[in-house]
């Protein structure tokens, strides 16, 4: 069974690599093109790295199709999502937040690349009860 710990690695592990593609490749491009180069570092690390899945929802027996699509999801744990914009707004914190309760994930990073520090302002970390329900170690 994962832990909080191993989430708590793995999530430090993926800003770590987000900061490498942003010192690189700097601010003003596309989002597409950080998704590539992000998705390249974690897969030469070992991550499992799935791209731009529909996120399924069931309504009353029903599938909807309401074309929701994450960015990332890394080893099956955290959802990433990626920004090129100005500033992150709540409506980016809300995607991201449908989709990690969809899909029942214990951790999501909301990245943006159109910053001057990603550490420092260019993200943000979300956990849910699925993560609170883990063991610490």
């Amino acid at each position: 069974m994962t832990t909080r710990k191993e989430i708590n690695q793995l999530s430090r592990a993926i800003i770590g690599f987000a900061i490498e593609v942003h010192k690189e490749l700097g601010p003003g491009l596309l989002e597409s093109v950080y998704e590539k180069c992000l998705t390249y570092l974690l897969l030469q690390n070992g991550y499992k790295v799935d791209r731009q899945q529909t996120i399924p929802l069931k309504f009353r027996g029903l599938d909807m199709d309401c074309e929701l699509r994450f960015d990332l999801l890394v080893n099956d744990q955290i959802i990433v999502e990626l920004k090129t914009v100005e500033k992150l707004l709540l409506i980016h914190e809300a995607q991201l937040l449908t989709y990690l309760k969809l899909l029942k994930k214990p951790k999501g990073i909301l990245i943006n690349f159109n910053c001057l520090n990603i550490f420092k302002d260019g993200q943000l970390t979300f956990v849910t009860e699925h993560f609170r329900n883990l063991p610490e170690e």
